[in-house]
């Protein structure tokens, strides 16, 4: 039974179980063919069968990343595509590879941002947690922290509190007084007092 037939699609279940539960298994036994079988469906003629394979690829990113960094090229091109739901996978199975092949992600960090700045609120979380993940290695701290901040200044202020609690574990002293800036300049946009209050507490945490 190829790893094709196991979709959910295939199954014709609307739930991602099948998904979840294929992903666990190539997790488990580090099955290199079913990644490679899963990336090649990235371009079936099926859109249900490429919605399936990209949700088990992240699956996958997420328990075992040793499995998805090799195929980062690919994910970075994938990028591209004007296919929504397989764009922000791709982002989302860049950022479970992230801390495993840092260097990779580091180097389509451009692509990365131009691909956010468009991009659905989905995508431009993983973009986010990709720079939060890139801001504690020290070679790409600086860089990361620069465009980690810039999307703070320009994030939707639905989603900015989450963005700051985040990140909050990733700013030195360095890096400090800068995000506290931009976070305070973001305070008057905050509409409900919920998100306000926890952009505000993430601001007295970093200001102990």
């Amino acid at each position: 039974m190829t790893v094709i037939a196991k979709l959910a699609s295939s199954l014709n279940r609307r739930d991602e179980v099948p998904n979840q539960e294929l992903a666990k298994t190539i997790a488990a036994g580090n099955d290199k063919k079913a990644v490679k079988e899963l990336f090649e469906n990235l371009k079936n003629k099926d859109k249900a069968i490429q919605s399936d394979c990209i949700k088990v690829i992240y699956e996958i990113g997420v328990l075992n990343p040793k499995l998805v960094s090799p195929f980062s090229n690919e994910l970075v091109a994938l990028l591209d595509t004007k296919n929504n739901r397989l764009q922000w996978g791709a982002m989302t199975a860049l950022k479970t590879i992230t801390d495993e092949d840092p260097k990779a992600i580091y180097s389509a960090l451009a692509k990365i941002i131009s691909v956010a700045d468009k991009g659905s609120v989905i995508t431009n979380d993983s973009c986010v947690a990709i720079l939060v993940k890139l801001c504690k290695i020290k070679e790409y701290a600086k860089q990361a922290f620069s465009l980690l901040n810039e999307r703070l200044l320009i994030s939707p202020t639905n989603q900015l509190a989450m963005y700051a609690e985040n990140s909050l574990p990733v700013i030195t002293d360095k890096y400090k007084a800068i995000f506290i800036k931009t976070l305070n300049s973001r305070l008057g946009e905050i509409e409900r007092d919920t998100l306000r209050l926890r952009v505000e507490k993430v601001i007295r945490k970093l200001s102990k």
